[in-house]
């Protein structure tokens, strides 16, 4: 493993505090939430965030990012969604989507390495099957949580039916992402030299 200079650190810092903002950009706008069942579900950018992590940092740092992030959140520091912090965090039944960033980052960044250059296609594509990933983990804990241990049951395509408002604004979100990375890497070309050797 190549050694981690202090500019890696540094982004991948950034994108820490990036994951802790997007967790409770509603906690700051109450609007941004969605009614369902009786209660109201904050939207988020986390997966916006996570996705960027991979596009930008690469398979390795980003992925790094994504476990310092959901350690710093066990430990204490309440970064998670509605400013929650320690490892029930995890529990809970949303817990699968908080574990999937890791993931998220990885394949995204996986997928964007093998691009010979810098293209909307390439982007939106690493960008769609980390939201693939996202959700496939997700959704799948959540289904998990319902029926073991909170002793809810519920079918495994009412889970994935009560995630789909959600799904409808990342599919957005994630493809936002792959336009936002085609501006950076236009504007800053050095960044393929100092995020990926």
């Amino acid at each position: 493993m190549k050694n981690i200079r202090s500019i890696d650190l540094t982004f991948s810092a950034l994108f820490v505090c990036l994951m802790a903002i997007g967790a409770n950009i509603a906690v700051w706008f109450p609007v941004l939430a969605i009614p369902i069942g009786g209660a109201a579900i904050p939207l988020s950018l986390q997966t916006f965030f996570a996705t960027l992590a991979g596009l930008m940092l690469g398979k390795r740092l980003g992925s790094i990012a994504m476990i310092t992030y959901i350690a710093v959140g066990i430990a204490g520091i309440p970064v998670f969604a509605k400013m929650q912090a320690g490892p029930m965090a995890l529990i809970n039944p949303t817990g699968g989507f908080i574990l999937s960033f890791v993931f998220v980052a990885f394949i995204t960044g996986f997928i964007a390495e093998r691009g010979r250059k810098p293209s909307i296609p390439l982007y939106t594509a690493a960008s769609l099957f980390g939201l693939v990933v996202n959700y496939g983990i997700g959704v799948t804990y959540l289904f998990i949580a319902m029926n073991t241990w909170l002793h809810l049951e519920i079918s495994y395509f009412s889970a994935w039916a009560g995630m789909f408002p959600f799904l409808i604004k990342d599919t957005g979100m994630a493809c936002l992402a792959a336009m936002f990375m085609l501006t950076i890497s236009k504007r800053i070309p050095s960044r393929w030299v100092i995020f990926r050797t």
